[in-house]
């Protein structure tokens, strides 16, 4: 089964806690602080492998999880940083923020590699909060919790030349007489359910790969058909080669065909216009087809809406007439023309979630019960870092909030002394 699109969660590890810890070495009853940081947490790392070429098996296993890092020990021991999870993705993967739907990164080349999320920091042991006032500090962090996503991947083929064009048209024939390619052939619509691959052999130095893209009819960018599944493909492609069947043994009009697959790709991505394309006249070892080769010439070259009239180039894939001459032109036009750049990569910081200025460190919300709830991304970190086990470690967080400005807050919101303030799911007293 041939599988292109694919919504999976990714998280990564959480830093090791670091340790509370004294050194107990005989002759040394007052020893001071010995205790160690927690290891680093596992990232989710996706890498390209040359040899898939679906995502087939991520429909099974959609949740991927990297190890969290060891706890601190004692005598100053770091605990062991935890592997990254290496997910495995087929060449020409597009790796999507599902909520935001922002592009995190395109993997087109064999050794590309990106890291989704990060795994956290581990948190410092207490042999770092030392001081002269207080040189045995029973004060240490948790680890930094590690990132979480949800991702959607989708794979585009690798293809610099797509055949487009309406079911049955010869698309798949094309392919299988210009590469090694075997799609399934049938004399009816939609035979192919799914795109197919083949290279084309100029010389030895020479190759392209050209991409059977199936089932766009007029409405596949609504939905209609397969059209709208396999439009994505498209997207990596450099030339397209209209295929129009002119043999007229479906009564159709070869004019009319392109102008409809035209409308279905601009409603897609108005830039995929920008292609150069082929209009390949196929079917001409029919009796009719000479004739609507010439309907079909004379309706472009009048057709004033087009930049410039399209190349026409008429073949059958029967006797296999006018391939060759097929065959050069798209490599020369192929050698003029640069990839296409994927949408969605301008910012990829952003997108990676690292580190930017946010527009507040937290939010002071009160709910139906009267409840002050705070929340934000800084303050709830901060929160998840705090061992609560420790009073020292909880006196440290109170500073922390006040030095963040919440206590002011509070007070502007309307909070009263005794009022609860609630963090995520620990519940205190506000107190002045």
């Amino acid at each position: 089964m041939f599988v292109d699109q694919v919504t999976i969660n990714v998280k990564a590890g959480n830093g090791g806690n670091g340790m509370v810890a004294f050194r107990r070495e005989k002759y040394e009853p007052n020893g001071g602080p010995a205790g160690g940081d927690g290891g680093r947490g596992g990232s989710v790392i996706f890498k390209v492998n040359t040899g898939l070429r679906t995502l087939m098996d991520f429909r099974y296993n959609q949740k991927f999880k990297a190890d969290s890092g060891q706890n601190g020990g004692i005598k100053g021991m770091t605990g062991r940083g935890a592997d990254d999870k290496i997910v495995i993705v087929p060449q020409g993967t597009t790796i999507i923020d599902d909520e935001t739907n922002a592009v995190i990164a395109d993997l087109v080349d064999p050794d590309d590699e990106i890291v989704a999320v990060q795994g956290g920091r581990g948190g410092r042991g207490n042999v770092h909060f030392a001081t002269p006032k207080n040189p045995a500090p029973e004060l240490a962090e948790n680890g930094e919790p590690g990132q979480e996503r949800r991702v959607r991947l989708e794979l585009k083929l690798l293809a610099d030349v797509g055949l487009i064009g309406f079911p049955s048209a010869g698309k798949s024939t094309l392919l299988s007489v210009i590469t090694d390619a075997k799609p399934k052939i049938g004399d009816y619509h939609f035979t192919t359910l799914s795109p197919n691959l083949g290279m084309v052999r100029i010389d030895v130095d020479h190759d392209f790969a050209v991409a059977d893209l199936p089932g766009l009819i007029e409405g596949a960018a609504n939905g209609v058909g397969l059209g709208i599944e396999f439009l994505r493909h498209i997207e990596r492609t450099r030339v397209l080669l209209h295929v129009i069947d002119v043999g007229g043994y479906e009564q159709r009009d070869p004019y009319e065909d392109f102008l409809k697959i035209n409308e279905e790709l601009k409603k897609y991505d108005p830039a995929l216009l920008d292609r150069p394309q082929i209009v390949v006249a196929t079917k001409m070892d029919l009796p009719d087809a000479k004739e609507n080769l010439e309907q079909l010439k004379a309706k472009l070259a009048d057709d004033h809406t087009l930049p410039t009239p399209p190349v026409v180039m008429a073949i059958s894939s029967v006797t296999h007439d006018g391939l060759q001459p097929l065959i050069a032109k798209t490599a020369e036009i192929l050698d003029q023309t640069p990839a296409f750049p994927v949408k969605g990569l301008d910012d990829l910081d952003e997108a990676l979630g690292l580190p930017t200025e946010p527009d507040s460190d937290f939010t002071v919300e009160q709910d139906e019960d009267g409840t002050w709830v705070l929340s934000g991304e800084k303050l709830e970190r901060l929160f998840k870092m705090t061992n609560m086990d420790h009073e020292e470690s909880t006196l440290r967080f109170a500073r922390q909030l006040r030095g963040m400005g919440v206590d002011d807050a509070l007070r502007e919101k309307g909070a009263k002394n005794g009022d609860l303030v609630q963090i995520d799911d620990f519940t205190f007293e506000f107190v002045e």
